[in-house]
């Protein structure tokens, strides 16, 4: 995707799912979407195209990771609704990143807020009836949802509940987002050490989750460089594997899908006890795709 005629960056995107070692099913979904809504120019007498390129207007790309809770088929309906109804809404709404101006930037965070509370709504819904449990307060199924859209240079994130978004820069893993669970709750309102949440049985409960009874999704943004690595993941990842490998794995010099697939072995190796999603884009400096 081409972000200036002076900078341009070719995405290499990635997605992979496993059930995981000890879950008869998998609860996870993700997607990795591009969305383009330009005018391409076939062929031309003109001997400069650069006057044409306001027509091509930007591209972006779409990732979204999210962990369904709830119990086997419930947990899975719930993350599967998510990911279906925030691609169809964002597809629908692919042209509001064409003008991202200060006004254009505002109504293209409005749409991703919208977004989520749509799929927030389908969830509860087609299935507020059901039987909860697990690691949100719920009466139903409900998912966690982490995700990401990319219009060069900036990436705009929205998160609920406890999956997690990560990027890379010069071996330097930075995450964007907050877990939103009774101990980072707790931990950050000072009431607990970190210490005193790591050993508490309720610190991993969910506070906010589509389809559960409290749903605050958080909206924040970075800008980001040829060279970066964006992760998105769910907590069968991170359970097992720390920062500082994640940030080793990521560093690599391998392609998108081979870095998934040594993130997705990594948690396996240190246990596989839930559901593993991973999502790896990486910025490499080119002509955009």
């Amino acid at each position: 995707m081409t972000a200036t005629a002076e900078t341009s960056v070719r995405v290499d995107a990635r997605g992979l799912t496993d059930v995981g070692k000890k879950r008869k099913a998998n609860e996870d979904h993700f997607v990795v979407m591009a969305l383009r809504k330009s005018a391409d120019v076939l062929e031309t007498s003109l001997p400069d195209l650069r006057a044409l390129d306001a027509l091509r207007g930007p591209e972006g790309w779409l990732f979204v990771v999210a962990d369904g809770v709830g119990g086997l088929a419930g947990g899975a309906l719930a993350s599967e609704t998510a990911v279906t109804t925030l691609a169809e809404y964002l597809g629908r709404a692919a042209g509001c990143f064409n003008r991202l101006d200060t006004e254009g930037e505002q109504e293209l965070l409005e749409q991703l807020e919208l977004a989520v509370h749509s799929a927030h709504r389908r969830i509860t819904e087609l299935y507020g009836g059901g039987g909860g449990g697990g690691r949100h307060a719920a009466d139903g199924p409900a998912t966690t949802l982490t995700m990401a859209l990319l219009v060069w240079p900036r990436a705009y994130i929205v998160h609920v509940g406890d999956s997690r978004a990560f990027y890379l820069r010069k071996g330097r893993l930075r995450q964007l987002t907050r877990d939103q669970t009774t101990g980072e709750y707790m931990v950050s309102s000072g009431v607990w050490t970190e210490e005193q949440a790591s050993k508490a049985p309720i610190a991993g409960t969910l506070v906010s989750a589509l389809g559960g009874q409290e749903m605050t999704p958080t909206v924040g943004l970075v800008d980001l460089l040829p060279g970066d690595t964006l992760l998105l993941c769910s907590d069968g990842l991170t359970r097992h594997v720390s920062d500082e490998r994640l940030a080793e794995l990521l560093g690599r010099p391998t392609d998108a899908g081979t870095a998934c697939r040594e993130l997705v072995d990594e948690a396996l190796a240190g246990g596989g006890h839930d559901n593993i999603t991973v999502i790896t884009a990486r910025m490499h400096a080119g002509p955009g795709v």
